[in-house]
């Protein structure tokens, strides 16, 4: 028998308990062995709840237990999730995690803990929710060259951007309809801010290359400035808006990094993951183009991935440890210019003149838009300077 302890008794915590007891039967052939839960550790009260007598608020109980061999942690925030984490790597215990923001934040102080102590530390759930894409990227791609991973990473915005284009709803009003559904949070900055995409293709890019950059230094751009103007000329000109997080090396062997709405034509795969759905596009010098696609969110199917991280643990424990994975901090100085990358521009100005050399998409309301040719951001500021923009957009690269 395999014991375990489940860090927080939230959403996607009480998902994983509510999977490792409904499928018991399953998880034990699978495993040849039986899986129990022997503690849950959270701060709050759960009297008169029918797993009580599991519920402990004191870490140290999990981390001086012996019979405790795998840990899934599923706070969220980074501390106590890191600290936690840490401990009960170097007591010789395997973790689990769904926490993008610990990943992204101590990925490579985590992983080198793990090694060290022989364990694993996995966090297939931290990206995509239920789609396995960091499995296929620590395994079957890690001998490939990647050369670039796109992705529709956060179900929320792809939400919002999904009503505004498709029942041209404003932003704002869409974002009501994904409170009041539950996809978003009431303070909605992680998501619509690009906050959470961003920690996603950090880890993405840091799976890739094996350098995880800090998320300060990535350009974020959100969803805000997105209106239904914008969404009705990417309708005109066969595309649609999307927050992509995108990652490429460049030929100087840095990292290009950034996270921003694209006008995504047609001919792209993720022009039709729509409503809360994420895809992610891995593009690799053997294996060509690779898509990715499914939920990426909700209670029990990121608790899948957990249960699915766990099982991988136990398979692992009576034979060959799974092989480490190391990642080092990036900083500035491996970072790519993301402003000297080309592409071509979607904007917006007041008034009817537009640039020499651009193409009309539509005037309304003293406004007219159009696209670029492609060119760079240094080049993009020299053609609208005297303009008064009021939107821009990058088409998909």
């Amino acid at each position: 028998m395999v014991k375990m302890a489940v860090i927080g008794f939230g959403n996607i915590g009480g998902g994983l308990v509510e999977l490792v007891e409904s499928n018991r039967e399953i998880i034990k052939k699978d495993l040849g062995t039986e899986l129990e839960i022997k503690y849950i550790v959270d701060i709050r009260d759960f009297t008169g709840h029918p797993l009580e007598h599991k519920i402990v608020k004191d870490f140290n109980i999990v981390l001086n237990d012996p019979e405790v061999s795998v840990v899934a942690e599923m706070i969220g925030g980074s501390h106590p999730a890191f600290d936690f984490s840490i401990a009960a790597l170097k007591a010789g215990k395997h973790v689990v995690s769904s926490n993008k923001e610990v990943v992204a934040n101590f990925g490579e102080v985590l992983l080198a803990a793990a090694a060290e102590n022989n364990v694993a530390y996995l966090f297939e759930a931290s990206v995509g929710g239920a789609i396995p894409i960091i499995r296929p990227m620590r395994e079957s791609l890690s001998s490939d060259n990647i050369l670039s991973v796109n992705g529709i990473l956060n179900g929320t915005t792809n939400y919002i951007l999904t009503q505004m284009l498709v029942n041209n709803t404003s932003f704002e009003d869409a974002l009501k309809q994904a409170q009041q559904l539950g996809y978003a949070e009431a303070n909605p900055s992680a998501d619509v801010d690009g906050i959470d995409a961003c920690r996603k293709i950090c880890i993405l890019a840091a799976l890739a290359y094996g350098t995880v950059y800090p998320s300060d230094l990535v350009l974020t751009e959100g969803i805000r400035g997105v209106s239904k103007r914008d969404a009705s000329d990417a309708a005109r000109l066969g595309a649609s808006i999307k927050l992509i997080g995108h990652c490429e090396k460049t030929e100087d062997g840095k990292v290009l990094l950034c996270v921003c709405p694209r006008m995504v034509p047609a001919s792209v795969p993720l022009y039709s993951v729509s409503d809360v759905f994420n895809g992610i596009m891995v593009s690799g010098e053997a294996v060509g183009d690779l898509m990715f696609y499914g939920r990426g969110a909700g209670r029990i199917p990121t608790a899948g991935a957990v249960l699915a991280d766990i099982v991988e643990v136990v398979k692992h424990m009576s034979s060959a440890q799974l092989p480490p994975a190391k990642w080092v901090r990036g900083d500035e100085s491996t970072l790519a210019d993301v402003k000297a990358a080309k592409c071509a521009y979607y904007c917006r100005i007041e008034g009817e003149k537009i640039p020499d050399g651009c193409v009309m998409v539509s005037y309304e309301d003293g406004q007219t838009s159009f696209s670029t040719d492609v060119i760079d951001g240094y080049a993009l500021d020299t053609l609208l300077d005297g303009y008064a923009v009021t939107s821009k957009i990058r088409f998909f690269a």
